[in-house]
């Protein structure tokens, strides 16, 4: 099963019709439009990217599936999702997932950032409701993306234990160099 595959199986028992999700990297889509078939009509999805291709990409996507008017795509950070998301939801995001690196078909010089992706992640946790789940697609095989990962990995083990749990999942490829998924669930 492939590492997207697993976030995706990991989030179906965690969002259900009528809840919030965010997709901190919308990239073509493919995790927003997920997440918006699990939240349904009734539900919200707040979809982050910097780059207009990756919103028009994904607008695409949307517009050809019945979810499209319960999701809403911001070209900004995803370093500054707090402020972006309704005070009404914030302590009510049921899922948030990151897929890092850079738009695949894009410019591939064009890659998330330590920095704003740590930034971002401890909003995640802010914004998530109890029982809350990120998933964290990391690939450390590309330029910057084994800092990156690194950096996210540091971040995960100074999560308090009693409030998070993370689980680390490794590509079948044994190499340090190989994608990895990290699951973090809200605990309280």
């Amino acid at each position: 099963m492939s590492l997207l595959k697993l976030a995706h199986q990991h989030l179906h028992d965690t969002v259900c019709a009528g809840d919030v999700a965010i997709d901190a990297t919308i990239g073509n889509g493919h995790d927003t439009l997920f997440l918006a078939e699990q939240v349904g009509v009734a539900g919200k999805v707040y979809g982050f990217d910097i780059q207009q291709a990756a919103i028009v990409a994904t607008r695409e996507k949307l517009q050809q599936s019945q979810w499209r008017d319960c999701v809403t795509l911001i070209q900004a950070s995803h370093a500054d999702m707090a402020a972006h998301i309704p005070v009404n939801h914030q302590g009510k995001i049921n899922a948030c997932m990151f897929n890092l690196g850079y738009l695949p078909k894009g410019d591939k010089r064009i890659i998330t950032q330590t920095d704003s992706t740590l930034q971002a992640l401890t909003a995640a946790c802010d914004l998530l409701a109890p029982q809350g789940m990120i998933t964290i697609l990391a690939y450390p095989g590309h330029a910057g993306g084994d800092v990156e990962t690194a950096g996210v990995e540091q971040w995960t083990e100074q999560l308090n234990s009693q409030h998070f749990s993370v689980s680390i999942f490794f590509s079948s490829t044994p190499s340090s160099l190989a994608p990895r998924l990290l699951v973090i669930q809200k605990l309280l």
